[in-house]
């Protein structure tokens, strides 16, 4: 889909939340559950994610929800894998691409007043909303579309928050992922295929989040999906004087 604020207002008035306030968190997959207070994304809340995976754990964040019956919409993102995606769980019936607000005159960027009331659009109709933030927000559009979310019950997640022209929500996110550090495994000296990659998030945020979390994720994992990197076993030792049969 593409379009401005009233293509968006168009969708908007087809479109009704599948889930309604009857919980106050929306679900996440089991891997990323002790990285959210809760184990869920509290409605009317924001998000950000960040790190050189950022938009692979936002969509990760986004499947929960979707997996439980959300719409979930992505505003902005120059190129998003829709087939990652899905194996990261996200319904594709229910996700909808919106393009960034074309310019008013060729050779600048979007229309500032435009980008926020397409965003606006998108928390009323969507219960889960992905910006990339690679666009800049004024301080009061902000503010406002914070409180919309807090109004509507959504979830506004930013992604990708330490780009240079990206501006963060007002007074920081109610909760924030980063991805500290990554690697692809697979790969040998300059032969092999990429099979997995073995991320560490770190979580902190606002209030409830306030306390600092650190998990190690499969993202992805061989098949495709967000899986918690479990220990290695510790082989056992035999005791003095005992042999194992």
């Amino acid at each position: 889909m593409t379009g401005g604020a009233e293509d968006v207002a168009s969708v908007a008035a087809r479109t009704t939340p599948t889930v309604l306030a009857r919980a106050q968190r929306l679900p996440v997959l089991p891997a990323l559950e002790s990285l959210v207070p809760g184990g869920g994304l509290r409605r009317g809340s924001t998000l950000s994610v960040d790190g050189s995976a950022a938009t692979s754990l936002a969509l990760a964040a986004a499947a929960g929800p979707s997996r439980d019956g959300a719409w979930v919409a992505a505003v902005g993102f120059p190129s998003l894998g829709l087939l990652a995606a899905a194996e990261l769980g996200i319904a594709l019936e229910r996700l909808v691409l919106v393009a960034e607000p074309e310019p008013l005159l060729p050779g600048e960027r979007a229309d500032a007043a435009a980008w926020p009331s397409v965003v606006a659009a998108l928390v009323d109709a969507f219960e889960v909303v992905l910006v990339h933030a690679s666009h800049p927000v004024r301080a009061a559009d902000g503010r406002r579309l914070v409180a919309r979310t807090r109004e509507r019950g959504a979830v506004l997640v930013q992604v990708g928050g330490s780009a240079p022209t990206g501006a963060r929500w007002p007074e920081g996110a109610d909760v924030a992922l980063t991805v500290v550090d990554a690697a692809w495994e697979g790969l040998g000296e300059g032969h092999g295929h990429l099979r997995a990659r073995r991320v560490t998030v770190e979580a902190g945020g606002r209030r409830e989040a306030a306390r600092p979390r650190r998990a190690e994720l499969w993202l992805p994992s061989v098949d495709g999906t967000v899986e918690e990197v479990l220990p290695e076993p510790v082989p056992l030792r035999a005791s003095r004087g005992s042999e194992i049969a």
